[in-house]
């Protein structure tokens, strides 16, 4: 079986040499932590864009789009707190002279913790076969007791830390849990500091007349500082949201794992208002609404769970994530926050004018409470081509790597390919071609053996791939491949299109 660490750099290997994702600036030996995605994930990416766009913006009547610019008024960022508050702990080992988060070396601790806990269970489970009762073994189980119990007093300790901000504290939890370095294997810590994350620059001459601006660290103040523009133009009443989708930047010192934590990112934001009161039911009805969503691409479930925050955000109420497991662990994809009235109020007092709503309903004037949710669309996408990503064995002891990728998703949804490149096989696939192309991206092949153009067209996840043959010419029929099953079927030319604009079809 491959382990989980070798199926990653698979997966990494894969997303380059299939024009997935490049290194920024390769050739100058890339830059860290900077990605670019090729021509199939441009695709990829902007597929994952439009069916959260349709999902947020065009099956939901009371809410909009918006597309804010990534540079603000510098104090926006005081506003919202990301001038005095945006950081991370950082530590740094003496003898590797690597940098670390301090939160991110005790989650990976509580990771392993929670590993072995997974393991006992899998154990369990082949022993006792149909008769096992996971509930129970999980509640009565000394070892996995004991380590619930370790995991719960780590985390009760660090996040009574983080929020007194006591750093100190948190150096003598790594030092009291043996953290080692993953460089050097030692335990030479310095003590813990605060680093904002925040990419800061200059607008205007250079100079002593040049002010001081920053790349936004989210989109969502955008969308707090239009959010009366937006109310008012577009005549809306509570409850409804904004939607935003834009790049983000922050100072990661510790960006790892691909494309997971990059400097330079996207995000998919929804801010949805709402009558301080009733914040909490409309916190519970995103978390679900999100989670359907997530689950009608047809990934399975158990590929998800839910996090819980122990520590709030400064602005925040309630606090959930969605993770995904990814190979390297569950990590989170979307977070749905309750934000309370935090954002507005803030910036109504820094910029002293009113981001009130009036309610006709009780003549009150009122700041509205707010419901969020933010998916990384990096995250995600990483998140469908880790899921999608198999190698499998066929019938005739042959291999091929496949990516199962939504094929509402799919970069390419259909493949013409003649069977060769002779007897008007190739004239009659572009005249196919040409046709489909205005409803589908579309991809017209003829090199190679049709084996070989099949296992490209899996290799990049195509769906449905269409062969012309000789039979075509009589009868004005194909051969539809799906990419899955592999089963081909002959269907008529003038069906094509409905076909598969049925199959691929996804109503989240």
């Amino acid at each position: 079986m491959t382990k989980p660490e070798d199926k990653f750099k698979k997966i990494i290997a894969h997303c380059k040499e299939y024009g997935f994702i490049f290194p920024s600036s390769e050739i100058y030996d890339g830059l860290s932590a900077v990605y670019d995605y090729g021509h199939n994930g441009a695709e990829l990416k902007n597929n994952i864009k439009d069916y959260w766009w349709k999902s947020m913006v065009q099956y939901h009547e009371n809410i909009v789009g918006l597309d804010a610019a990534i540079f603000m008024h510098p104090s926006v960022w005081k506003a919202s707190g990301h001038v005095d508050a945006f950081n991370d702990p950082l530590i740094d080992n003496k003898d590797s002279k690597k940098r670390y988060r301090a939160d991110v070396l005790i989650e990976d601790h509580v990771a392993k913790l929670e590993e072995k806990i997974e393991k006992e269970v899998t154990k369990a489970a082949k022993r006792f076969g149909d008769s096992f009762d996971e509930q129970m073994f999980r509640e009565t189980n000394p070892r996995i007791q004991a380590n619930r119990k370790k995991i719960d007093d780590i985390n009760k300790r660090f996040v009574a830390a983080l929020e007194a901000d006591r750093l100190d504290d948190v150096k003598a939890l790594i030092e009291e849990l043996e953290i080692v370095c993953p460089v050097s294997g030692s335990r030479n810590w310095t003590d813990v500091r605060q680093f904002n994350l925040m990419f800061s620059s200059q607008m205007g001459s250079t100079g002593e007349g040049a002010s001081l601006i920053y790349l936004r660290p989210e989109t969502a103040q955008g969308i707090f500082v239009n959010y009366l523009n937006v109310q008012k133009t577009g005549r809306k009443k509570l409850p409804f949201g904004i939607a935003q989708i834009g790049k983000a930047f922050r100072n990661e010192i510790v960006a790892r794992q691909f494309i997971f934590r990059m400097r330079e990112f996207e995000q998919m934001e929804m801010q949805f208002f709402v009558k301080p009161g009733q914040e909490k039911e409309w916190y519970e009805y995103w978390k679900e609404e999100r989670m359907r969503w997530h689950l009608a691409l047809g990934i399975p479930e158990s590929q998800f769970r839910i996090h819980e925050h122990e520590k709030l955000a400064h602005y925040a109420n309630a606090a959930v994530d969605i993770e995904f497991n990814f190979s390297f662990g569950f990590r989170e994809i979307e977070g749905i926050h309750s934000r309370t009235d935090f954002d507005l109020a803030a910036h109504q007092k820094h910029s002293g004018k009113k981001l009130q709503y009036f309610d006709p309903e009780t003549n009150e004037s009122y700041v509205p409470y707010v419901v969020e949710t933010s998916i990384g669309l990096d995250r995600m996408f990483l998140a469908i081509v880790s899921h999608a990503y198999k190698e499998e064995t066929l019938e005739d002891g042959s291999e091929r790597v496949v990516m199962n990728i939504p094929p509402t998703l799919a970069p390419i949804k259909i493949a013409v390919l003649p069977l060769m490149k002779k007897d008007g096989l190739p004239e009659k696939g572009r005249e196919i071609f040409d046709t489909l192309k205005y409803d589908f991206h579309c991809q017209y092949e003829d090199k190679d053996a049709i084996g070989r153009r099949y296992r490209r067209q899996d290799a990049i996840g195509t769906p449905y791939c269409i062969t012309v043959d000789h039979q075509t010419l009589e009868d004005n029929t194909v051969t539809i491949r799906e990419r899955d099953s592999m089963q081909q079927d002959r269907i008529p030319v003038e069906k094509i299109s409905s076909i598969v604009a049925d199959r691929i079809r996804l109503r989240p």
